[in-house]
């Protein structure tokens, strides 16, 4: 008898400890909700209505457009969407990327006016700004110290805008006759 009840504590301290560590987890998680990703997606809207409302993206996405018909101007507006200040606020609302990306794909490429061969290096090339607005939040939710941040967020800014054009270049190469 004594064996059996040893036995079942054991399974009850076990079972305890795990439901114990699945609550905290819930209560971590529901905290890291309520801190870190509410108050960004917040800010996000608050981001994309002002985009929205003042047409300061479509007036960029517009300025930008007729730059899409060449490998040069590809780079250039890639280089414009990963400017370190501009990238995180044309992330969220991805307004250059809506419509200059529109206009190729459903003007430019499909009525002849630019080779098929541009929609991949394109697509790198109105994307650089991608995740730029999820850094500070993805370091807070990994718990990064402020220096890390602080370090961090303008290295990952700085280094899209290295890699952006390099990626509009690896993709123009890529599609060489993809297309023939």
């Amino acid at each position: 008898m004594q064996g059996i009840n040893k036995f079942l504590e054991r399974i009850g301290r076990s079972v305890g400890g795990v439901v114990g560590a699945l609550y905290q987890a819930g209560r971590e998680a529901i905290d890291q909700v309520i801190v870190n990703i509410l108050p960004f997606m917040a800010f996000i809207a608050l981001v994309i209505g002002i985009i929205l409302k003042t047409g300061i993206g479509d007036w960029i996405a517009n300025l930008l457009a007729p730059m899409a018909g060449s490998l040069v101007g590809l780079i250039i507006i890639s280089l414009i969407c990963a400017i370190p200040v501009l990238s995180p606020l044309l992330g969220p609302g991805a307004v250059i990327a809506q419509v200059v990306g529109t206009l190729l794909g459903s003007t430019l490429i499909a009525n002849g006016s630019i080779p098929p061969s541009y929609a991949l290096p394109a697509l790198f090339a109105i994307n650089p700004q991608v995740g730029c607005d999820f850094i500070p939040v993805g370091l807070a939710l990994g718990e990064a110290e402020p220096e890390t941040v602080e370090i961090g967020v303008p290295a990952i800014l700085f280094s899209r805008l290295i890699t952006g054009p390099v990626a509009v270049i690896l993709a123009f190469i890529a599609s060489i006759g993809l297309y023939a």
